[in-house]
């Protein structure tokens, strides 16, 4: 076996490994979710269980459960959490991509005083962390009214979201060659319409970069949410797998169950962006 052979074989033998060990935990999770309570608690650990059933997930999506001893998972509200995320979480994203991409242009094409500072503290105020500025953020919603409401998460996160999108998106605009946008403007375009024309569909990539770390980020959030957050009407998923637990006792076969219905539209989204971001790059490498 040639010296490229056995380097190309040692590769693919790191990454299968790598993606091992990245997968057990999610691995574990599904298997315990399916598992009784009874041998999750057990010492030593039930590794194959003979009594597994998915009792867990029918009873949040509002199924009859068969077995006895499930758990009092099945009164958590699934489906407001579900809602609730999912509004949270594309709309951030939507918002954020549209002012941070709009900073983004604005940082890269227009040189005015106090550019730099202002693009620094705008990175500097993403460094500072969601539980301390979750009481600020109740105090302030609460006097707006929108306390434990959607459209507060979605504002929250979207302000959460805007420094790192401005940042990612100042990176792609900034590679994008200035004559295009001039030529634009030769034939006849305004500056916005040759941003919106011309730049907005080079920087596909960036767009799709920027809005799966947008929406990961306001998906998986809780820091915020809990605080800001009092009932079905707003609460996340993050949020709501307390309802799991008890003053002595853990339901953690449900609270599994939701974590692995968690993971699913992460993943779709992921997946469905990912292959525009990877369809950005390659007509980017072909054109270049």
């Amino acid at each position: 076996m040639s010296y490229f052979k056995r380097r190309h074989l040692f590769s693919k033998i790191i990454t299968y490994i790598v993606l091992l060990i990245f997968l057990i935990p999610v691995l574990w999770l599904i298997y315990t979710s399916m598992k009784p309570n009874i041998e999750i608690n057990t010492r030593p650990p039930v590794w194959f269980s003979k009594n597994m059933n998915f009792d867990s997930y029918l009873a949040l999506l509002g199924f009859p459960v068969k077995h006895e001893g499930f758990g009092f998972g099945e009164n958590v509200p699934f489906g407001d959490y579900f809602r609730n995320s999912i509004l949270a979480a594309l709309g951030s994203t939507f918002f954020a991509l549209i002012i941070g991409t709009l900073a983004a242009y604005s940082f890269s094409s227009f040189k005015f005083k106090g550019r730099n500072g202002i693009f620094l503290t705008l990175m500097l105020a993403r460094a500072i962390p969601g539980i301390a500025l979750s009481l600020p953020l109740l105090v302030l919603f609460t006097k707006m009214k929108i306390a434990d409401t959607v459209p507060g998460l979605i504002i929250a996160y979207t302000a959460m979201n805007v420094p790192f999108t401005a940042w990612l998106m100042s990176g792609f605009i900034g590679e994008i060659p200035k004559e295009l946008s001039e030529a634009a403007m030769i034939d006849g375009c305004s500056k916005w319409e040759s941003f919106v024309k011309v730049e907005i569909p080079l920087v596909g990539p960036g767009l799709a970069a920027s809005g799966i770390f947008a929406f990961l980020a306001a998906w998986n959030e809780f820091a915020i949410a809990s605080v800001i957050t009092r009932t079905t009407a707003a609460k996340t998923f993050p949020v709501g797998l307390f309802d799991f637990t008890a003053e002595f006792v853990s339901d953690w076969r449900g609270m599994c169950a939701m974590s692995v219905m968690m993971l699913i539209p992460a993943i779709i989204f992921v997946i469905t962006v990912q292959k525009q971001l990877v369809k950005g790059l390659t007509l980017g490498a072909i054109k270049g």
